[in-house]
């Protein structure tokens, strides 16, 4: 049955070998499971624990979900998950609705931004169905599709040093890595935090550790490494804790390892505020939906090409065979997802990993997709993960996504000027929609003004139109 369906001999791999690279992908981005509710609900400070479990249980079936879309649908052995970046701009999206919209909780901000996401993700199907999504990627500036995944990268590394470590100074406020600690120096911070100083040495300290410690496991090659550098993090953390009088288990003493569908379903399941959505204004709410179709377009083509070519899939012309339908997976994934409560699902670059064990059908896929369904009764072992042991996972993904700046041509100004800007506006307002508007427009315009006017698609022509209405026309 399995050689029948997954093609097994056509694709020249066994069931032995699939299944050993099914768990190779799932060691190198388990991280997620703990990393992305962290991330989305503001480490548990914005949601509560209600909260936290409803985006666990979001972020384990979606996984799990998008990963069997594309073992049944595709025959591929990639694995989807909540993307980072998207997560972390997700994050920032639903912020910047409770302030626009006046909201008490964070709650209804996030409902909003799952309605962005479901938005989004019809959107990817409808241009996916009609074979137009790829094309469209292909119409944008190569120096904006590599300057976007380096931009989302130093946006998770900024977040991973100035990220809240669950710390706070005696009048409630909290403390940040890089905002407070350094840039205050030791004797100011300690004053400040008084008995907490000892616990913000220790964030810092094991967020320094992991990050090393995976950077190190990775150069050697080992699989999971980003996994085995949290949890190697995580134990320094709960033994510092414990030596400071702490006890980091505590909140094991009456957890329930039954799956937390109910606070799912009473949380996040299906709860979507369309209404809320366009609080932060009609023309920001379209870009910011655009913002999040272009993204996960650029990440998942550009992950598919580069892992299929690492395996061997493409043609002699550089096509892969039944691309249509692995981008169709990842659409689906994706509103598969803002159903469950969790932002854009997209195909993993981890996927890579698998492949390189001999993975080459939807077999893998469904091993992994198979052992993210498993770990639906890890949700109080999941919370244990502390937050510095998540910002050096951050830092350390974030590092990875900035390698696209080497294909750059750095003698070329009318691609290094575009590049430069996103990454400064990204940067500099937490937006990637912002990075990519400027982009677009400064290349449009470079290129007008040096007469390459024939090199400026009327795609870019028209979203660079359309980002200088949302910079400059108010409603």
């Amino acid at each position: 049955m399995l050689e029948r369906f997954f093609r097994l001999k056509e694709n020249h791999t066994t069931v032995k070998v699939e299944v050993l690279a099914g768990f190779t992908t799932f060691m190198t981005m388990a991280y997620i499971i703990a990393l992305n509710p962290n991330l989305i609900t503001g480490f548990g400070a914005n949601g509560g624990q209600k909260l936290w479990n409803a985006v666990f249980m979001a972020t384990v079936l979606s996984a799990a979900a998008g990963t069997f879309f594309m073992a049944f649908l595709a025959n591929k052995p990639f694995a989807l998950a909540p993307g980072m970046g998207l997560n972390s701009y997700f994050a920032t999206v639903v912020t910047t609705i409770v302030a626009a919209a006046g909201y008490e909780t964070y709650l209804e901000g996030f409902e909003a931004g799952l309605s962005i996401i479901l938005v989004s993700g019809v959107l990817f199907t409808i241009l996916t169905l009609c074979g137009i999504r790829e094309k469209i990627v292909d119409a944008i500036p190569e120096a904006v599709r590599l300057g976007i995944p380096a931009g989302i990268g130093f946006m998770l590394v900024h977040v991973g040093f100035t990220t809240n470590a669950g710390i706070y100074d005696e009048n409630g406020n909290a403390y940040y890595m890089l905002t407070h600690f350094f840039s205050e120096g030791p004797s100011a911070t300690k004053a400040a935090l008084g008995t907490q100083y000892p616990f913000m040495v220790l964030s810092v300290v094991t967020t320094f550790l992991g990050l090393f410690l995976i950077t190190v496991l990775h150069h050697r090659n080992v699989k999971g490494s980003i996994l085995f550098g949290m949890a190697a993090s995580s134990l320094v953390y709960w033994i510092g804790s414990l030596a400071l009088g702490r006890n980091p288990f505590a909140g094991l003493i009456h957890a329930s390892f039954i799956p937390p569908f109910q606070d799912m379903f009473e949380m996040t399941f299906l709860k979507f505020n369309f209404k809320g959505l366009f609080r932060m204004g009609t023309f920001s709410a379209i870009m910011t939906i655009i913002s999040f179709c272009m993204v996960d377009m650029f990440d998942t083509i550009g992950t598919l090409y580069g892992t299929a070519k690492k395996a061997g899939m493409l043609d002699e012309n550089g096509n892969m065979r039944d691309m249509n339908r692995a981008l169709l997976s990842d659409s689906l994934a994706t509103c598969f997802g803002a159903c469950t409560g969790t932002s854009t699902v997209t195909t993993f670059i981890e996927s890579a990993a698998g492949v390189e064990e001999g993975g080459r059908t939807g077999l893998t896929s469904v091993v992994t997709g198979l052992l993210f369904l498993a770990c639906i009764f890890a949700a109080p072992f999941a919370a244990l993960v502390p937050a510095p042991a998540t910002s050096a996972a951050l830092i350390f993904v974030g590092v990875l996504m900035m390698g696209s700046l080497k294909e750059i041509d750095y003698q070329d100004y009318s691609q290094i000027v575009p590049v430069a800007l996103l990454l400064i506006f990204m940067i500099g307002t937490s937006g990637i929609g912002n990075g990519i508007g400027i982009g677009l427009i400064s290349y449009s315009v470079i290129k007008i003004c040096t007469g390459k006017y024939r090199e400026v698609s009327l795609l870019t022509l028209i979203l660079s139109g359309l980002f200088i209405g949302k910079f400059f026309i108010t409603f």
